[in-house]
């Protein structure tokens, strides 16, 4: 098939791209349900095949709907994906309801179990997800060709959720955001046994903006870094990109956010071309296990705390009270006060 127009090029080698077991595209009134049946993708040759680099062009999702609107995919186990498992592209009234996503932790690269992309009005609830790669991963296109296609993910609700991603993260959005990414809700999610649980990931040469994003009631358990945002992912589909192109990041807001088992719970790092503004913190308790200086770490970043935070947050976001006054001005600090050691 001939790769995704917001990305220019396959997703792991230049030109067409496999086809998916299930796939359809400028369809309209989709079901997929039945009793928690499974759709077993039998992925291990398809992995031993990338890893051995004996494949010509990129691996195919699962199951990828493109260009079709009012979509329900219900009550259904997708296992052992060749690739990202259930990719809905340029997609409308989307819900996904009572999944099971099931892949091996480490020896299925790319796995991942939900991929939004460009997708409006979506709702995904009540899953089980345990993946090679990110849980869900909310995008919108690659560096020229997704600014170019303009087609953002926007009105997305991520809830009652359990993930885990040892190699990668719970919940994301990138890195591939080029279109933009707006008005994401990410409620009463658990994500344990992760090397991350919620990131946001970009960098200059994606243009695009990431903004009005919620995150609240969120657990964590047994997870390397709670919150990350990564502001230099820098992976191109080749060199025709614009490093000027710089993403905006801003308006994202944690609330509700407890765990015990975390070594760094909170990793925000901004840079100078790319500050990461009026990010919210408020009612956040999380149990740590490594000690260092700089448990809540933070570069180029503008914001305010309020309510009870633990451990203490860094020291470039204003802290108010309860009445929203401002009881401590920050302090500004560097990209050097990140700490890169895991």
């Amino acid at each position: 098939m001939p790769p995704l127009p917001s990305y220019g090029y396959g997703r792991e080698h230049p030109g067409p791209r496999y086809g998916s077991l299930i796939h359809g595209q400028n369809l309209k009134d989709v079901i997929i349900t039945g009793h928690n049946g499974t759709i077993n993708g039998q992925g291990q040759t398809w992995w031993k095949k990338y890893r051995q680099k004996l494949l010509n062009h990129t691996r195919g999702p699962l199951v990828q709907i493109m260009w079709s609107r009012d979509i329900l995919i219900s009550n259904i186990t997708l296992r052992d994906s060749p690739f990202w498992t259930l990719h809905p592209y340029d997609c409308k009234n989307v819900t996904i309801r009572n999944l099971t996503i099931l892949a091996p932790i480490f020896e299925a690269p790319n796995t991942d179990g939900i991929d939004p992309d460009s997708c409006e009005d979506m709702v995904i609830e009540d899953c089980y997800i345990s993946v090679g790669d990110d849980g869900i991963a909310i995008k919108s296109g690659w560096d020229q060709y997704g600014i170019a296609y303009q087609r953002p993910s926007v009105n997305i609700l991520l809830r009652n959720l359990v993930i885990r991603s040892m190699v990668s993260a719970g919940v994301s959005i990138g890195s591939e955001m080029s279109g933009g990414v707006s008005n994401v809700t990410v409620e009463n999610v658990l994500v344990w046994n992760s090397r991350r649980a919620v990131r946001i990931k970009t960098a200059p040469g994606r243009g695009g903006y990431v903004r009005n994003i919620i995150y609240r009631n969120l657990t964590f358990d047994n997870v390397r870094v709670g919150i990350i945002i990564k502001t230099d992912y820098n992976e191109h589909p080749d060199a025709g990109f614009d490093p000027k192109a710089v993403p905006i990041l801003e308006d994202i807001s944690y609330s509700s956010i407890h765990g015990e088992g975390v070594r760094v719970p909170v990793r925000i790092q901004g840079s100078e071309e790319i500050p990461v503004r009026n990010v919210r913190f408020r009612d956040m308790s999380v149990g740590i296990t490594y000690k260092k200086k700089h448990i809540f770490q933070c570069a180029f970043v503008e914001g305010r705390v309020t309510g009870n935070i633990f451990p203490s947050p860094c020291e470039n976001l204003d802290l108010y009270d309860e009445q929203g006054h401002l009881v401590k001005k920050s302090v500004s600090h560097n990209v050097s006060d990140i700490d890169y050691d895991f």
